[in-house]
């Protein structure tokens, strides 16, 4: 089934040709890296305003205000359909596709994969599905025409036992399944204890956290959103003139210019 997602702006600070570019380069990456790992369809398209959005669709919204550093996660509407907001700040390219990914991999924002607790102890437990959380930070991101996107986790991260060759995030920086990369987090739920836990690596070494019996609201995945504290790209200066980006313009630049000399021949 393919799925729709509409990347639209409601911030003063952003041109909208830069968030076309975005959405572009999110299709790009859901079309080209996404798609084949995860086996989900999806189109990525940029729309000016909520009413030009088409029926169906699942928007991934930007503002310049939304209450929460960086990204607020994947909600649900009325009708049960997620939604996601994202913040107008430095890296905002990269957080649209943070979330878009996220809402691809699991729109209900309840999504759990079992398998074996990292923590000593513990047997069989339910890992919730957050695709981009363990490897979320900037420095694992990489580039699509020119813009910074997330890396992902595959299938494989659940996988009982490292194996040679195998992929486990798309960039190749998660080495083994669990992995949590510096910056990212995994969370689980214990079916034993009856309590969520939360792998971390925000300092030098990994940290386990006993969450307790929590009390989910609107989806699993809000309840860790709400709860978690500013993704690590929050309040960093992106590069001014990031050497992908000015690669990647020259390029369309020079490809607008044939294009303009060839119309013109036309007349």
């Amino acid at each position: 089934m393919l799925r729709h997602v509409a990347v639209v702006s409601q911030s003063k600070k952003i041109k909208s040709a830069d968030v076309a570019a975005a959405a572009a380069a999110i299709q790009k990456q859901v079309s080209r890296d996404f798609a084949p790992i995860w086996e989900i369809q999806a189109t990525v398209s940029y729309f000016e305003t909520l009413k030009n959005v088409p029926l169906g669709s699942w928007p991934v919204i930007i503002k310049d205000d939304i209450h929460e550093p960086g990204a607020a996660g994947v909600h649900l509407d009325d009708n049960k359909q997620p939604y996601a907001l994202v913040q107008a700040e430095d890296f905002w390219q990269l957080a649209a596709s943070h979330e878009t990914l996220e809402m691809l991999a699991d729109p209900s924002g309840n999504r759990l994969m079992t398998g074996s607790s990292p923590k000593k102890g513990q047997g069989q437990v339910q890992f919730l599905v957050e695709v981009c959380d363990p490897c979320e930070a900037n420095a694992f991101a990489y580039h699509v025409n020119g813009i910074l996107v997330s890396d992902f986790f595959t299938p494989h991260y659940f996988d009982p036992a490292p194996a040679a060759g195998t992929r486990y995030s798309f960039s190749g920086a998660i080495a083994r399944p669990l992995q949590v990369l510096k910056g990212g987090y995994l969370s689980w739920f214990d079916p034993v204890s009856k309590h969520w836990f939360q792998e971390t690596l925000f300092g030098t070494k990994p940290a386990i956290k006993d969450l307790g019996a929590m009390r989910i609201e609107e989806t699993i995945r809000g309840t860790f959103d709400r709860r978690r504290g500013a993704p690590p790209w929050h309040g960093r200066k992106a590069p001014i003139a990031d050497p992908s980006a000015l690669a990647s313009q020259q390029a369309s630049d020079a490809i607008a210019e044939l294009w303009e000399i060839s119309i013109a021949g036309l007349a």
